[in-house]
Protein backbone atom coordinates (compact mmCIF):
# COMPACT_ATOMS: atom_id res chain seq x y z
CA UNK A 1 0.00 0.00 0.00
CA UNK A 2 2.93 2.69 1.07
CA UNK A 3 4.47 1.73 -2.25
CA UNK A 4 1.26 2.43 -4.26
CA UNK A 5 0.45 5.73 -2.45
CA UNK A 6 4.82 6.54 -3.26
CA UNK A 7 3.97 6.39 -6.85
CA UNK A 8 1.14 8.52 -6.74
CA UNK A 9 2.50 11.40 -4.95
CA UNK A 10 5.84 11.22 -6.95
CA UNK A 11 3.73 11.17 -10.20
CA UNK A 12 1.94 14.24 -9.13
CA UNK A 13 5.55 15.64 -7.96
CA UNK A 14 6.96 14.71 -10.67
CA UNK A 15 4.85 15.65 -13.82
CA UNK A 16 3.99 19.37 -12.51
CA UNK A 17 0.69 18.34 -11.01
CA UNK A 18 -1.76 21.49 -11.25
CA UNK A 19 -4.90 21.64 -8.60
CA UNK A 20 -5.35 17.88 -8.28
CA UNK A 21 -4.50 16.85 -11.93
CA UNK A 22 -2.08 14.57 -13.10
CA UNK A 23 -1.24 12.96 -16.59
CA UNK A 24 0.83 9.26 -16.45
CA UNK A 25 1.63 6.47 -18.46
CA UNK A 26 0.39 3.25 -18.34
CA UNK A 27 2.79 1.57 -15.90
CA UNK A 28 2.11 4.32 -13.26
CA UNK A 29 -1.48 4.07 -14.06
CA UNK A 30 -1.54 0.18 -13.28
CA UNK A 31 0.51 1.07 -10.06
CA UNK A 32 -1.95 3.68 -9.31
CA UNK A 33 -5.59 1.68 -9.72
CA UNK A 34 -4.30 -0.95 -7.21
CA UNK A 35 -4.83 1.26 -4.47
CA UNK A 36 -8.48 0.24 -3.47
CA UNK A 37 -9.32 3.76 -3.12
CA UNK A 38 -8.94 4.72 -6.71
CA UNK A 39 -11.97 5.01 -8.79
CA UNK A 40 -11.39 3.97 -12.04
CA UNK A 41 -13.59 5.71 -15.14
CA UNK A 42 -13.13 4.63 -18.67
CA UNK A 43 -14.69 7.54 -20.60
CA UNK A 44 -15.40 5.76 -24.33
CA UNK A 45 -19.03 4.80 -25.56
CA UNK A 46 -20.59 2.33 -23.81
CA UNK A 47 -19.87 -0.59 -27.03
CA UNK A 48 -16.17 0.69 -26.71
CA UNK A 49 -16.30 -0.22 -22.77
CA UNK A 50 -18.19 -3.37 -23.82
CA UNK A 51 -15.29 -4.60 -25.94
CA UNK A 52 -12.82 -4.21 -23.55
CA UNK A 53 -11.66 -2.33 -20.95
CA UNK A 54 -9.62 -2.52 -17.52
CA UNK A 55 -10.51 -4.65 -14.84
CA UNK A 56 -12.56 -2.56 -12.24
CA UNK A 57 -13.47 0.20 -14.20
CA UNK A 58 -16.72 1.96 -14.87
CA UNK A 59 -18.13 3.52 -18.13
CA UNK A 60 -18.93 7.49 -17.87
CA UNK A 61 -19.33 8.45 -21.99
CA UNK A 62 -17.35 11.54 -21.73
CA UNK A 63 -19.91 12.55 -24.78
CA UNK A 64 -23.23 11.34 -22.92
CA UNK A 65 -26.01 14.24 -21.91
CA UNK A 66 -25.82 13.06 -17.98
CA UNK A 67 -21.80 12.93 -17.55
CA UNK A 68 -21.46 15.56 -14.85
CA UNK A 69 -24.58 13.77 -13.66
CA UNK A 70 -22.42 10.34 -13.19
CA UNK A 71 -19.54 11.96 -12.35
CA UNK A 72 -21.10 13.86 -9.56
CA UNK A 73 -22.02 10.37 -7.59
CA UNK A 74 -18.30 9.91 -7.69
CA UNK A 75 -16.51 10.02 -3.75
CA UNK A 76 -14.63 13.25 -4.07
CA UNK A 77 -12.88 12.07 -1.12
CA UNK A 78 -11.11 9.76 -3.15
CA UNK A 79 -8.91 10.19 -6.48
CA UNK A 80 -10.13 8.96 -9.64
CA UNK A 81 -7.97 7.36 -12.53
CA UNK A 82 -9.95 8.18 -16.31
CA UNK A 83 -8.43 6.41 -19.59
CA UNK A 84 -10.05 6.50 -22.78
CA UNK A 85 -8.83 5.18 -25.97
CA UNK A 86 -6.01 7.39 -26.94
CA UNK A 87 -6.06 9.99 -24.26
CA UNK A 88 -8.05 13.28 -25.31
CA UNK A 89 -11.31 12.46 -24.47
CA UNK A 90 -9.81 11.00 -21.16
CA UNK A 91 -8.15 14.31 -20.87
CA UNK A 92 -11.43 16.40 -21.23
CA UNK A 93 -13.21 13.92 -18.92
CA UNK A 94 -10.45 15.10 -16.35
CA UNK A 95 -10.68 18.56 -17.20
CA UNK A 96 -14.32 18.03 -16.25
CA UNK A 97 -13.63 16.44 -13.41
CA UNK A 98 -11.54 18.20 -11.97
CA UNK A 99 -14.23 21.59 -11.68
CA UNK A 100 -16.39 19.28 -9.80
CA UNK A 101 -13.33 18.91 -7.30
CA UNK A 102 -11.96 15.39 -7.69
CA UNK A 103 -8.42 14.14 -8.19
CA UNK A 104 -7.93 12.60 -11.21
CA UNK A 105 -5.37 10.88 -12.52
CA UNK A 106 -5.07 10.49 -16.62
CA UNK A 107 -4.12 7.91 -18.49
CA UNK A 108 -1.65 9.05 -21.36
CA UNK A 109 -2.39 7.38 -24.88
CA UNK A 110 -5.14 5.58 -23.29
CA UNK A 111 -6.26 1.49 -23.59
CA UNK A 112 -4.17 1.17 -26.77
CA UNK A 113 -0.97 2.13 -24.81
CA UNK A 114 -2.25 0.02 -21.94
CA UNK A 115 -2.56 -3.11 -24.52
CA UNK A 116 0.96 -2.34 -26.00
CA UNK A 117 2.16 -2.49 -22.27
CA UNK A 118 0.67 -6.23 -22.19
CA UNK A 119 -1.76 -5.40 -19.56
CA UNK A 120 -4.92 -6.94 -18.53
CA UNK A 121 -8.56 -6.26 -19.61
CA UNK A 122 -11.79 -8.04 -19.87
CA UNK A 123 -14.92 -8.07 -22.00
Amino acid sequence: MKAILYTMIAAFLSTGCVNGYVSVDAKQFAEAIKDPQMQIVDARTPQEFKDGHIPGAVNIDINSKDFTRQTGSLDKARPVAVYCRSGRRSNQAANRMLKEGLKVFDMKGGIIEWQKAGLPIVK
